[in-house]
């Protein structure tokens, strides 16, 4: 029985060796849809934490809470919500009727949407930045992470149906999964490394006078050189809204200063009003963009405020971002100075499209190939014609995507905040987009073909010059100065028959093809530094640029040899003692050893030669 017990426990393989294997299968085991699930509900509860802990910690500092931590847990899942594009409803106003919040704070937007992104872009590859073949689908990727953020969003859904703040669930079903939806495929496209071929389900979306602008060789390439452009130009007017807020509330300090202390009197209570202005100053850029466009923006239901008057609303909280709103009454000719806000975007969009446009058509030209349009012009065959016409079609098209993504922000920058007359709050998004359309095409086509034709008119006189081009390296020698000749100081005369001394001093020779290719000889024949009696008259040759490539040619030619510039003689070693270090020698016998060790080799002297016998 003790045999098979041993025979048994020498068969088992070691716990170590159990753990290691296991390791090896669920590390190379393929990830299903759990990942993308698990990947999902890890962004929502990330975000979701960091708006609870925001929160509890103002409700901590509060000396007057108002309610429980229950109660800060049900405005911190509501403020997350919110930050999805959801709209919430307050049930303790005075009136009794739940007032809607609808205005989302875009910059508290920005912690979901990375953390979307960042999620759906790392399961495809299972977290390793290392890997070279995706784990996971797009499709799989995507349908997990979606399925597990959403699980989580109606999970906080439910908790905040018991609250103050309480989820308005028709605005919600639309924009959160929406949100969710868009954000987790960027992060698949992401990981799948940008691929192109997504634009071409884009190119199908758009009407058919549209895609006849973008048609061509390279639809795809217009479609993104447009949709760059639209960026800037949508960067400039939020850039110049938030320059304008600004402005104004430095030319209003005195009333915002005031308004922000009448908010609250604790310390806490400013943090957190400071804290909500800072969250609010992108809203407050797109107002700003919205007020330079012309139609400007509405503080309740008849209350209009754009550059030609003012007519803000007599009820309205004292807040700090509010104090920047223009005074009531007709504006100035400093109101209209707004207008070159947009007016500066347009001609950012066309110097975008001209320049794409012009390097379009230079890299296909350079390369041998001219590009082509829809009907089989060439591009530099007809530069006033069909270059123009694709240029322009490009700057309406980078417009169309200006105006549509401003519609887009001026929609999430506003949003009631009542059922009465702060019912319409903000900017009219369809308003706000057709300015930047009509804005942004005014200005943006002429100057995206001005560009162009200026671009490819220079382009045009450096190929006729025969010059290089904008995108071409220039190799040519561009100075003719005389390369200084290195000259190597000859070795000392050796008597032959003779050994050149050794030591520290000794000097190593180049070979006389390494001094051949250096250009160490001089043509003269002479004397190296002093020129012949006959050549004194001479001018001094110029420098020929024959003679440097012959050099050239004569080192390519000792490489393939295999003969190197530098390979000098070796210097010998110094001679060692011939017979063994004495183990139990004299102090006389070593100090003679030394001696003899660190004495030079003397040059034997050569053997008498007899003397010959005189002749008679």
């Amino acid at each position: 029985m003790a045999v098979v017990i041993q025979m048994s426990t020498a068969r088992r393989p070691p716990l170590s060796y159990l753990r290691t294997r296991l390791r090896t299968r669920m590390r190379d085991r393929s990830p299903g849809m759990g990942a993308g699930v698990t990947a999902g509900a890890v962004a929502a509860g990330l975000g979701l934490g960091a708006i609870t802990v925001m929160v509890m910690v103002f409700w901590i500092s509060s000396p007057y809470p108002d309610s429980g931590p229950a109660g800060a847990l049900h405005v911190a899942a509501a403020l997350w919500l919110l930050a999805h594009g959801a709209e919430l409803l307050r049930t303790d106003s005075l009136s009794g009727v739940p007032a809607p919040v609808g205005v989302t704070p875009l910059l508290l937007m920005v912690v979901p949407v990375l953390l979307l992104h960042r999620a759906a872009r790392d399961v495809v590859y299972g977290g390793e930045d290392e890997a070279d073949v995706p784990l996971l689908s797009g499709r799989t990727a995507w349908a997990g992470v979606v399925l597990g953020y959403l699980g989580v969003g109606a999970a906080a859904a439910l908790y905040t149906s018991g609250g103050e703040l309480r989820l308005s669930w028709g605005r919600a079903v639309l924009c959160l999964p929406l949100l969710v939806m868009v954000m987790a495929g960027a992060g698949v496209w992401t990981a799948y490394g940008h691929p192109r071929g997504a634009f071409d389900g884009v190119l199908k979306l758009l009407p058919g006078g549209v895609r006849r602008f973008v048609r061509g060789p390279e639809p795809r390439t217009r479609l993104g050189a447009a949709a760059r452009a639209a960026g800037a130009g949508a960067a400039v007017l939020v850039g110049g809204g938030a320059v304008l807020v600004a402005v104004s509330l430095v030319w209003h300090g005195g009333l915002a200063r005031v308004s922000f202390l009448q908010l609250t009197e604790g310390w806490s209570g400013r943090f957190a009003v400071l804290f909500l202005c800072l969250v609010l100053v992108p809203n407050a850029a797109v107002w700003g963009a919205a007020y330079a466009l012309g139609p400007g923006f509405v503080l309740g239901t008849g209350h209009v405020v754009d550059q030609l008057s003012s007519a803000p609303a007599p009820l309205l909280p004292p807040f700090p971002l509010l104090a920047a709103v223009p005074d009531a009454g007709a504006a100035a000719w400093p109101n209209w100075v707004a207008g070159a806000v947009p007016l500066a975007a347009g001609l950012v969009v066309g110097w975008f499209v001209g320049a794409a446009e012009a390097g379009a058509a230079s890299s296909g030209t350079t390369s041998g190939a001219s590009p082509v349009t829809s009907s089989g012009a060439s591009l530099d065959a007809a530069p006033g014609a069909s270059g123009a016409r694709q240029a322009a079609g490009t700057a309406a098209l980078a417009a169309l995507l200006c105006g549509a993504g401003m519609a887009v922000l001026a929609a999430m920058a506003g949003g009631r905040l009542g059922v009465g007359q702060l019912a319409r709050f903000g900017p009219v998004w369809w308003e706000t987009g057709g300015a930047t359309l009509v804005w942004t095409a005014v200005a943006a086509i002429p100057t995206a073909v001005c560009v162009r034709a200026w671009r490819g008119m220079a382009s045009r006189r450096r190929r006729a010059a025969g010059g290089p081009g904008p995108n071409t390296l220039e190799l040519t020698q561009k100075t003719t100065a005389p390369m200084p000749k290195i000259v190597e100081p000859r070795p000392e005369a050796v008597a032959p028959g003779s050994e050149e001394p050794k030591g520290k001093g000794r000097r190593r020779r180049k070979s006389a093809s390494g001094r051949a290719w250096f250009g160490l000889r001089k043509r003269s024949g002479g004397k190296e530094g002093a020129p012949k009696a006959a050549d004194a008259g001479r001018p001094p040759v110029p420098y020929n640029q024959d003679d440097q490539d012959d050099a050239y040619d004569a080192l390519r030619d000792q490489e393939e040899a295999g003969f190197g510039p530098y390979d000098f003689l070796p210097a010998e070693p110094s001679p060692q003692p011939q017979a063994p270090w004495p183990g139990d020698a004299t102090r006389e016998s070593r100090w003679a050893a030394l001696k003899d060790a660190s004495d030079q080799p003397r040059t034997p002297e050569a053997p008498d030669v007899p003397d010959a016998p005189d002749l008679p």
